[in-house]
């Protein structure tokens, strides 16, 4: 049901409360700019729909821009009972091209429209006017929190498609490796966790299990640092801090060092399977050996 039908049928535009309004010019032309935001919102909504990625957030902004449409019918008929005639809306320029530009400024614009809204309602003198206002924030301040949920989604989602591509999770993926290819792989693992153990240890103190196998995982990367130099591989750029989150509780940590080894140990097990130099092999294995035992000290610190 239209959130205005209500207001329609118990309160016809004719009385004589908008005698009072047709004197306020000032809250005229602001009607007439919540004319115009809503009208762009609808063309930047449906925009935003089409570069929606997930069926699940096409839908959303599709609901969102029926809601939008609902506030410029209620809106213009505020301004013709108001004025005597039709507004005649006027688009307003920057809606972005890009979906995640384009989330960033429906939120923005969203907050912005929801201060104006209820600036309106609480100068309006007119009940139906300020409750078409009121019930317009509402549902702009929804709509800003669904757009904030897309941004971080998405922003999960990025990381997510990163990480296919970097230490362990490249490495499995990959269809074929080479032993320069390897050394990278590995040593991009060896920066993830030491990533993930800093932003754990920052956040919880010096727990003791992470303490031990960050130390210990130094040494991994000491190992495979000589193995660059041997074979003439350049190291690769730390940009492990891109592929990291903090964990929400100390559970969450464990959780993510026991995922971190069972990928890590996959890695080596299927770097084994080649022909290797054997000096590459037995540091391979060494590693994969190492990280068993990590493995098992995180799952015990997660079954406490």
């Amino acid at each position: 049901m239209n959130p205005y039908q209500f207001y329609r049928q118990f309160k016809p535009f004719h009385l004589d409360g908008y005698s009072r309004v047709q004197e306020n010019q000032s809250l005229i032309k602001d009607i007439q700019k919540a004319i115009n935001g809503e009208y762009s919102a609808i063309a930047c909504y449906k925009k935003l729909a089409k570069l929606a990625p997930t069926v699940e957030e096409k839908n959303r902004i599709r609901e969102i821009r029926k809601d939008e449409m609902h506030h410029f019918k209620a809106f213009s008929d505020i301004y013709t009972n108001i004025t005597g005639v039709p507004p005649t809306p006027q688009l307003q320029e920057g809606c972005p091209d890009a979906y995640k530009r384009g989330l960033e400024f429906a939120i923005k614009d969203e907050q912005e429209t929801v201060d104006f809204y209820l600036e309106i309602a609480d100068r309006a003198q007119d009940t139906y006017i300020k409750e078409s206002f009121r019930r317009a924030a509402a549902d702009e301040q929804n709509h800003a929190v669904w757009f904030l949920f897309f941004i971080i989604q998405n922003r999960g989602n990025r990381r997510q498609e990163r990480q296919m591509n970097y230490g362990a999770k490249g490495a499995l993926d990959a269809t074929s490796l080479t032993v320069p290819q390897m050394l990278v792989y590995a040593m991009q693992d060896e920066y993830l966790a030491q990533a993930r153990y800093d932003r754990i240890i920052q956040n919880f103190g010096s727990v003791q299990t992470f303490m031990r196998i960050k130390e210990a995982e130094l040494r991994h990367i000491t190992a495979l640092q000589t193995l660059f130099q041997r074979y003439g591989v350049p190291l690769p750029e730390d940009n492990s801090q891109a592929y990291t989150s903090t964990p929400d509780s100390i559970k969450s940590a464990y959780a993510a060092g026991v995922q971190g080894e069972i990928d890590n140990i996959a890695m080596y097990n299927k770097f084994l399977t080649y022909n290797l130099p054997q000096d590459v092999r037995i540091v391979f294995t060494q590693l994969r050996n190492a990280s068993q035992n990590h493995l098992a000290a995180f799952e015990r610190g997660l079954a406490r």
